[in-house]
């Protein structure tokens, strides 16, 4: 016993008369603290093995897509070599590969433009001869401003002395740190050489999911250090300087992160000005022609311009943390606005998500530990998650980078530890499953799931089934106007009560996709009546509707449609993604072609449109129309397609008689008695004022009347959408 002790001893005795006693821990204290430390270390672990890397990256870009500005800052202006340029210029006898005069006539054009990004490597000389490479080199001369791309590459080895003396040319000359290291490089031609202003590698590789999210600054070939391709031109401008080996904006350093730039990429779908080349190469016509262009040279005057291949043949599309399709181009642009604007992302130390994941792993555990009730360990969890997902979404919309999956690791692992030693049983795992899978799925079906829970396990097979796709017509925008806790709460009212119609009707809930539900009819428990089933789902849903209206209208609420697809065919139905997330689903043609029939909703102004394959199933349960014969964009195969109005049981007779004389115009519509045919859809659109379908054949009747059609396939109506 030490001495202090055997002091406080003597004072107890003589004064107090209570004895000196060490603080002693409870077991469950113990335990506690036992929880903890496991609790953290596995998070640790498993967050440092990589293996939730790929979530990381998603969140990163779930980051991006909710917390960066939605456009970029500045004077950007993107020239896009898209399919219009690409389909104008054919109409006049140019294929692709263009001539290089016509790119001549593009830089000149932007003559007044602080700087020309001509994002397109030359390699060869022009299959148009050596006056076509004559034209483009005088214009890039005369322009003194454009940029020139260089690959680099390992599969080439060396360089020759000119290639040489023109990497030296562009290389950085203060020693710098730099980035990965490549043989060679492939250059412009040497006739372009002398005429570009500057030059800098576009080689960029994708983190291991194939998505670009950052990019180096600097590259080794040789005993060159190459700059970016913006960094080129920020450097010759003394915008970007090298300081102690670092490379600073004025007196901010560029922030990399294992020598690459965390991108900073705006969230909107134009986040820059654009304008197609073939719009560019018009005004250069008009101007010289002395008529008045579209867009003047001045439009251009000291902005940066980016030339890029945008049209989907030409193999520059990119996937970014914004976007699924993206331009090369784009890339550099949003590289060049983050360092002239000093935009940037500030990746974080490790340490801070280290202390974050502790904090919350003895939070977590110490609460779900003293308190029994499901109900309030459910409170916590849900404010822990928002504020494992409020604080890396504050930091991020400052530009600081907190890793957000392992405080999301560790909230899970200590929670999941925690309640598995307070509550865990098999009896009491068992009715959770019950509770997720009827938030899904008609009890019935949850039962077959149990009784056989093979058919759940990971993998998949063939099977028919009836798939049905809803979403709400112009919710985006509708989404604009409101505020979000009103745009969220109309969601969920109507999500709600769609699903509730879905799985009363025995369907199975795959997904939501927004505003938009999926579900599906024929696995994993298959019926005879599943395309009915799925049809009285729809009407139902649209009968649930006028009364979702009616509250709205009584909160003052605008009120909403919907549109409906139902299609039958082979998928393949099971428990399908990979071996760290899967989800039980369906996959295959018949999901796109009924999601491009709930589409086809728009052109027809319907409300239900099913497919021949669901509709002859039905054994005429309900009220339906034939729309006639439909080609869906991307799709060779016709499909025959139906208006679903209503059950048979419940239609009126001047609702029948109106569809009778709608289906016999139809059908002189596709005999080709257009006048006929016309007449029948005008007095259907007496009896049913502002009926979609027959408001689309008589204007496709008017148009054939005026101009008969030069092709076999008139009768067949095609959608130009997905």
């Amino acid at each position: 016993m030490s001495a202090k002790c055997f002091s406080l001893q003597k004072l107890r005795a003589v004064w107090l008369n209570v004895p000196c006693m060490a603080p002693v821990l409870t077991k469950r204290s113990q335990i506690r603290i036992l929880l903890i430390l496991v609790s953290f270390s596995l998070s640790l672990a498993v967050a440092a093995s990589g293996l939730f890397k790929g979530f990381e990256h998603k969140a990163y870009d779930l980051l991006s897509r909710t917390c960066n500005p939605r456009e970029a800052p500045g004077s950007f202006v993107m020239v896009k070599v898209d399919q219009a340029s690409l389909d104008s210029l054919s109409r006049e006898g140019i294929t692709w590969p263009w001539p290089r005069q016509v790119y001549a006539a593009l830089i000149e054009y932007l003559s007044e433009a602080e700087a020309v990004f001509l994002d397109i490597l030359f390699l060869e000389p022009s299959s148009y001869g050596h006056h076509d490479d004559l034209m483009l080199a005088e214009a890039m001369k005369a322009a003194s401003h454009v940029y020139l791309p260089l690959a680099l590459t390992n599969r080439k080895e060396g360089l020759t002395d000119n290639e040489r003396a023109f990497v030296e040319q562009h290389a950085v000359r203060e020693r710098v740190a730099s980035g990965p290291a490549f043989r060679s490089a492939l250059l412009p031609i040497e006739l372009l050489r002398p005429a570009t202003e500057g030059a800098g590698s576009v080689t960029m590789r994708p983190d291991e999911d194939g998505v670009y999210r950052a990019v180096p600054l600097l590259f080794n070939v040789d005993k060159y250090t190459v700059p970016h391709f913006v960094l080129a031109q920020l450097l010759r401008r003394g915008i970007v300087t090298v300081k102690e080996g670092e490379l600073y904006n004025g007196d901010a350093k560029i922030p990399l992160s294992g020598g690459r730039l965390l991108l900073r990429y705006p969230r909107g779908d134009e986040p820059f000005a654009s304008l197609s080349a073939a719009d560019i190469l018009k005004a250069h016509a008009d101007a010289a022609a002395s008529r008045v262009p579209s867009v003047g040279k001045e439009h251009f005057r000291g902005k940066r311009v980016f030339i890029g291949l945008t049209a989907a043949g030409l193999f520059d599309l990119k996937p970014t943390a914004v976007s699924p399709v993206a331009a090369g181009a784009e890339i550099h642009a949003v590289t060049l606005e983050n360092i002239l604007n000093r935009n940037f992302i500030y990746p974080l130390s490790l340490w801070y998500a280290v202390a974050f994941m502790a904090l919350i792993c003895a939070f977590i555990t110490s609460f779900v530990m003293r308190h029994q009730s499901l109900i309030a360990n459910g409170i916590v969890l849900l404010a822990a998650g928002m504020i494992v997902v409020g604080i890396p979404a504050a930091a991020f919309t400052y530009g600081f980078y907190l890793p957000a999956v392992p405080p999301a690791l560790s909230l899970v692992v200590s929670y999941g530890m925690a309640s598995a030693y307070s509550y865990a049983t098999e009896a009491k795992e068992r009715r959770f499953i019950r509770r997720v899978f009827s938030q899904y799925m008609d009890d019935r079906v949850v039962r077959h799931v149990l009784k056989h829970p093979e058919i759940i396990q990971p993998g998949g097979q063939k099977g028919f089934v009836t798939i049905f796709f809803m979403d709400i017509a112009g919710f985006t925008s509708l989404a604009e106007s409101l505020s979000a806790e009103k745009t969220a709460s109309m969601l969920f009212t109507v999500l709600d009560g769609f699903t509730e119609a879905v799985i009363a009707e025995g369907g199975v809930i795959d997904k939501y996709i927004g505003d938009s539900i999926m579900a599906f009819w024929g696995a994993p428990l298959r019926t005879e009546n599943d395309e009915i089933r799925a049809c009285a789902a729809a009407l139902r849903c649209i009968a649930m509707l006028e009364q979702i209206n009616e509250r709205f209208s009584s909160e003052g609420l605008p009120p909403i449609s919907v549109r409906i697809g139902i299609h039958s065919g082979d998928v393949i139905v099971g428990n399908l993604g990979s071996s760290r997330l899967f989800d039980y689903t369906v996959v295959g043609d018949p999901v796109n072609i009924t999601s491009r029939l709930e589409s086809a909703n728009k052109l027809f102004h319907t409300k239900i449109i099913v497919s021949e394959e669901t509709w002859m199933k039905t054994e005429d349960r309900f009220l339906a129309r034939e729309l006639g014969l439909i080609e869906l964009k991307g799709k060779s195969r016709l499909l025959r397609i139906f208006e679903l109005v209503g059950n048979a049981g419940e239609a009126t007779d001047a609702q029948r008689v109106a569809i009778h004389a709608f289906n016999s115009a139809v059908a002189s519509f596709q005999d080709g008695r257009i006048q006929e045919a016309l007449a029948v859809f005008e007095e259907v659109l007496c009896r049913l004022p502002g009926d979609g379908p027959s408001a689309f054949y008589a204007a496709r009747c008017r148009d054939l009347l005026r101009q008969p059609a030069l092709t076999e396939d008139w009768k067949i109506v095609k959608m130009i959408e997905k």
